[in-house]
């Protein structure tokens, strides 16, 4: 989905031809839920039953005038939203997303499939001469490009279906985060204005994300570019090329360094001092040699610049070195799950090999409960999280920390089931 979208769109891998007919299913990307929201089943259903499609009508109406205040036209306005009706589907999607409750290496197991792999060699085969011409003007990888496109849309073959203005009107009018829709309806009809695409092509996921890298309008007004230089930014054709590079134009405004890569998977000694695994502890790779960890081939990682070591699993997963790259990837998507997937699923396009430590699979993700419970639990034993809001930060992890140090365990910082259940033994 589009970059920093907290939405997911499932996407359906319907493509031809003997390669694709076995394409994975579903194109993943964690849900996030947006910051602070509540959900009240019982408030969600009355304000629902006072929403209508005539609602919308006058809601539009009364819209227009904002929209000619920004440039927008008055009869491509008026022939825009003829139309456009309440769509209950799209409130009920945005009002009741999942949390995205998969353990990385699940998720990992379908982003990163052998098949999804290798189609992504196979869409990179066919794109190669667009995506090495994206890679000499931006200098972001082919590989990071088309794992964002293999991620997004599964290589293009499901670019979302929904009317994209009808869903932004649609969830402005509903009121819940009305000007942050406000605004996508209104970069939405900027495109248009700007003659981009029609009205009629304009299609994409229920919350508003186009294309086949699943762009926000406004996201596309700051970043597309026209490749094809055919006068338009094309994110929605059957010719990827406009969204391949406007994927990489976002990435390179967003700092992407050439030649640095998003991480290394790595090798940690034993008697690691797990406390320095933290993201604002950053050292030179060489550094980081000299305490023992170095990458999977028993070799000190080169110096591409400052790193810090990430436990998405705690110590009996996957670790790694990250840069300053990953960091861009996550102004796309902040889930650690997401940015590991495009880094590993570019890395396998390129030829890569599969991580070479396994995960904790017996493990369990907790749910919100869980997770507030555990917060809860912690700071009734002095290792105050100082919020309980169900968000593992940096907070959590360090009084997770300081439990595990207090009964001698491994101090991850890793919010386990395991720690919740030493918790509630007392």
């Amino acid at each position: 989905m589009t970059p920093r979208i907290l939405a997911t769109t499932l996407c359906l891998a319907l493509l031809s031809g003997p390669t694709w007919a076995e394409a994975p299913t579903i194109s993943l990307r964690p849900d996030h839920r947006p910051e602070g929201l509540v959900i009240n089943v019982q408030q969600v259903s009355t304000m629902s039953q006072t929403k209508t499609t005539a609602g919308l009508r006058r809601w539009l109406t009364e819209f227009r005038e904002t929209a000619q205040a920004e440039g927008i036209d008055a009869g491509l306005y008026d022939r825009a939203v003829a139309g456009l009706s309440y769509d209950e589907k799209v409130v009920s999607r945005d009002r009741n997303q999942s949390e995205f409750t998969k353990t990385i290496w699940d998720y990992l197991d379908t982003a990163v499939s052998d098949l999804r792999v290798q189609n992504g060699r196979d869409a990179l085969a066919r794109q190669r001469k667009t995506l090495e011409a994206i890679e000499a003007r931006y200098g972001v990888p082919k590989e990071i490009v088309t794992a964002i496109w293999g991620l997004e849309s599964a290589y293009g073959s499901f670019r979302g279906g929904d009317d994209t203005l009808q869903s932004l009107a649609t969830l402005a009018y509903d009121g819940r985060r009305a000007a942050f829709f406000e605004g996508e309806l209104l970069a939405a009809l900027t495109i248009l204005n700007a003659g981009d695409t029609t009205p009629e092509n304009l299609r994409g996921s229920w919350a508003g994300a186009m294309g086949h890298t699943q762009f926000m309008p406004s996201s596309f007004l700051r970043h597309a570019v026209d490749w094809t230089g055919d006068g338009r930014r094309d994110i929605w054709g059957e010719d990827p090329a406009d969204a391949l590079a406007s994927t990489a134009a976002y990435l390179k405004k967003n700092g992407w360094q050439t030649g640095v890569p998003w991480g290394v998977e790595v090798t940690l000694p034993d008697g690691f001092d797990y406390a320095a695994a933290r993201r604002d502890n950053r050292r030179m790779p060489s550094d980081w040699a000299a305490e023992g960890v170095l990458g999977v081939d028993g070799k000190p990682v080169p110096n591409h610049g400052p790193a810090s070591v990430l436990l998405p699993a705690g110590h009996l997963g996957v670790a790694f070195l990250v840069f300053d790259n990953f960091k861009v990837l996550e102004s796309y998507n902040t889930a650690d799950a997401y940015v590991i997937g495009v880094g590993h699923l570019a890395d396998r396009i390129a030829g890569g090999a599969p991580f070479k430590h396994g995960w904790p699979r017996e493990d369990r993700v907790l749910t919100l409960d869980e997770r507030l419970e555990l917060q809860r639990r912690l700071t009734e034993a002095g290792f105050d999280t100082e919020k309980i809001d169900g968000k593992i930060g940096p907070l959590t992890i360090g009084a997770v920390r300081q439990f595990q140090q207090s009964i001698g365990w491994v101090p991850d910082g890793y919010a386990s089931l395991r720690v919740l259940t030493r918790l509630r033994e007392g």
